[in-house]
């Protein structure tokens, strides 16, 4: 069951992608959860503070998810597979997330901005580790710069995500699993 707290941060996430966070009142976000806005003021102690728990608690339920299916996966092929489907998931269930974060990131407030930078450092390693395990020899910084493009393809859904749903999951996973992914197998088939 979704507490009161996630129903204002999911009704915050519409509002402000669709219209910016500075787009936005109290008096607004109060009304569109069928409370006053100061009635708000239960829940959270400012605006900038549901900006700042809604991009906060994303970036700490991506790492969370993204380490505990690197740790249920066989090997690190099946983890950044594993990586990529949970990305995905995350990518196609908020697409107003990914619009806030890049949009209004410079709207929060500078402790939260560290704690979101801190969790997404944490979240590329996550890949990057898999990345240099998958490819052996990869340097770190070229294994962190394939996660971010990684991410950048898969947080494209809001403005890539023109066909339904479940083919643009298929699309997204044939995509970035062929960038990250070296082939299973010679594919010309090197019998001698």
């Amino acid at each position: 069951m979704t507490s009161r707290r996630e129903q204002i941060l999911d009704i915050a996430a519409d509002l402000f992608a669709h219209r910016g966070f500075h787009g936005v009142s109290v008096a607004e976000l109060g009304a569109a959860c069928g409370i006053s806005g100061p009635a708000l003021y239960k829940h959270f102690p400012s605006k900038d503070a549901v900006l700042a728990e809604m991009l906060v608690s994303i970036s700490e339920r991506l790492l969370a998810e993204g380490t505990s299916r690197v740790q249920a996966a066989s090997d690190a092929r099946s983890a950044v597979e594993a990586l990529v489907e949970w990305h995905i998931e995350f990518a196609l269930m908020h697409r107003a997330l990914i619009v806030v974060q890049d949009r209004d990131w410079s709207s929060l407030p500078e402790t939260a901005r560290e704690r979101v930078r801190s969790l997404q450092r944490e979240y590329v390693d996550v890949w990057a580790d898999q990345l240099r395990r998958v490819h052996r020899g990869l340097r770190t910084d070229r294994a962190r710069a394939m996660a971010h493009a990684a991410f950048g393809l898969l947080n494209s859904t809001p403005h890539s995500g023109l066909i339904p749903d479940s083919q643009m999951h298929d699309l997204l996973r044939g995509m970035a699993l062929g960038a990250l992914l070296p082939p299973d197998r010679d594919p010309i088939g090197s019998k001698a």
